[in-house]
């Protein structure tokens, strides 16, 4: 099995929770406002590329930049 990252990866919900410190709820709300990208494979199964949560972290970086 290859344990290596990719900008592909693709993390389950709780899992961008945890890096980012947020409640589950918190990333279902930015993914149901369309603030963080998601891939659904059907309403209970819904997956964050790596690539879009470094977008999504970049661009909060960027928005606290213009504060």
């Amino acid at each position: 099995m290859d344990t290596t990252t990719s900008d592909d990866d693709l993390l389950t919900t709780e899992q961008v929770a945890a890096k980012l410190q947020l409640h589950i709820v918190i990333i279902r709300r930015y993914i149901r406002e369309k603030k963080l990208r998601a891939v659904r494979f059907n309403s209970k199964n819904v997956r964050i590329r790596r690539s879009e949560l470094d977008r999504f972290v970049r661009e909060l970086e960027t928005d606290k930049d213009r504060e």
